[in-house]
């Protein structure tokens, strides 16, 4: 099996030691992992912090470091189909998908590099006597704490926009599926960036995470994942008084008016719950259904996950009805336990609810009704292919209904009315709201949560204000 190295001060490196990486499909291991221990964290965030103070990527024209930013998205492209299928064999994902993956990373490259000269200060009026104005400057060192869900993409939606206003990347990749990660390191020196730069360490979150998050050198960090490591990570980051971004779970809902355009519905749904096999924590996991259309949608969910294929990613090259594997047997028990629950309180699964009899890590797409706002099924983050349809009679309970939870990642409404569908926009308690398409937006949109669902903002413009401080220059005029 091949082994895949840390990546640090520009070198390619062992850890202390080595971890199977599985291939979801088979649940059998392909691959090896080298691990860092605190010592590699140690020398990651230093050679960070050395190039940060003494290259001169910070200081370079923002038109030069974007095109650097950009040239990385670049290379990317142009070994899609080969990271598309390591990123098959690591995650379990159907090629298609593993494909929209490396677009997707790709893409937040060229976003932020076009961004990087639009990052300006402010002349501020004090009177003729001043002269009053704002820069903004990097932070110097960012860790970045990368989800297995969407391991290449998520770590180029934060480490871009880091690079764009020039700061220095340490990222933790996920244990699960670390290895395509080595292409960031790549395109970084692809690109011509310094040497410590971007740096890249796999390793356990009890060892590694806690080394990183807490290190007195580290100035900004970037976390994906669950409630409970984003508060640990946030306790790590309190200590030395650093800023963080954390994108935690979600619960999100969708409410379904009468009026509703239901082939459109349906479409949504499709991508909703069944893309990623519904391992997305902006998945739309609650379907929220007026009680006079209930049944009829209720059946072409049912008919929907019933049509819809499971098997090993490279399986399905091409867009379909079709879903991969869930990232380990772990996450798979967990999500049938889930449903099982569901039924124990009263629930109704309509289709699915089981692991697949083979050896890869498969749920079954899964419709569950007669779901009450009080079940665990319609609380708790499944994380999975799972669908919980529920039903309301006013608008009154629909909002109670999506409200109704701890968190607050993503809300859609479906109607042809867009009075009401903004009238509950304003009304649904989340950081994103998707109106007749669910995941409508792009790279360009803000995107973060209420409540536990976390807090800052990734994409869009507004993502670049995480990784720079405000400075304010005041002049007394002679």
């Amino acid at each position: 099996m091949q082994t895949y190295q840390n990546y640090i001060n520009g070198t390619f490196v062992e850890g202390y030691e080595k971890i199977e990486v599985l291939n979801p499909a088979t649940g059998q291991p392909f691959a090896l992992q080298a691990i860092a221990n605190s010592q590699q964290v140690d020398d990651a965030v230093q050679a960070a912090r050395k190039s940060f103070l003494e290259s001169n990527f910070k200081n370079l024209r923002p038109v030069e470091r974007g095109r650097m930013v950009r040239k990385m998205g670049e290379y990317l492209l142009s070994k899609e189909q080969e990271i598309a299928e390591l990123l098959t064999m690591e995650a379990g994902k159907p090629l298609w998908e593993a494909k929209l993956e490396v677009q997707g990373a790709a893409r937040y490259f060229e976003y932020y590099g076009n961004q990087a000269e639009t990052v300006e200060g402010k002349s501020i009026p004090l009177g003729s006597d001043y002269y009053d104005f704002t820069v903004y400057e990097p932070y110097g060192v960012t860790a970045h704490i990368i989800p297995w869900n969407y391991p290449l993409e998520m770590t180029a939606r934060s480490v871009s926009a880091a690079l764009t206003t020039g700061n220095t990347c340490v990222i933790k990749t996920p244990e699960l599926d670390p290895i395509t990660n080595r292409y960031i390191a790549l395109a970084a020196e692809h690109a011509g960036l310094p040497q410590g730069i971007v740096n890249i360490i796999c390793g356990w979150g009890h060892e590694a995470g806690d080394a990183l998050t807490s290190h007195p050198d580290v100035n900004q960090i970037v976390f994906t994942g669950s409630v409970e490591t984003g508060i640990q990570v946030a306790s790590n980051a309190a200590k030395n008084v650093v800023p963080c971004v954390l994108e935690l779970g979600g619960k999100s809902g969708a409410i379904v008016l009468p009026d509703a355009d239901q082939k459109n519905l349906i479409d949504s749904v499709r991508w909703g719950i069944f893309f990623g096999a519904g391992q997305v924590c902006s998945a739309m996991s609650r379907l929220i259904v007026h009680e006079s259309i209930h049944d009829d949608v209720l059946a072409q969910v049912v008919e929907l996950a019933k049509k819809i294929k499971t098997g090993p990613g490279h399986d399905y090259p091409t867009f379909g009805d079709n879903m991969g594997a869930m990232i380990s047997e772990r996450q798979r028990d967990r999500a049938e336990g889930l449903c099982q629950n569901a039924v124990n309180e009263g629930a109704k699964i309509q289709t699915g609810g089981h692991k697949l009899n083979n050896q890869g890590f498969f749920l079954e797409p899964t419709i569950i009704s007669e779901v009450t706002p009080q079940m665990e099924i319609a609380q708790t983050e499944v994380f999975g292919p799972v669908l919980s349809v529920m039903r309301y009679s006013t608008e009154e309970e629909a909002l109670s209904i999506i409200n109704g939870t701890e968190y607050g990642l993503v809300g859609g409404v479906f109607t042809k009315d867009l009075n009401k569908a903004h009238r509950l926009s304003q009304k649904i308690r989340a950081g994103q709201i998707f109106i007749n398409e669910w995941f409508a937006g792009g790279v360009e949109t803000p995107f973060g949560g209420f409540g536990k669902s976390g807090y800052g903002r990734e994409k869009g413009r507004e993502a670049l204000w995480n990784y720079v401080q405000t400075k304010n220059i005041a002049s007394k005029l002679s």
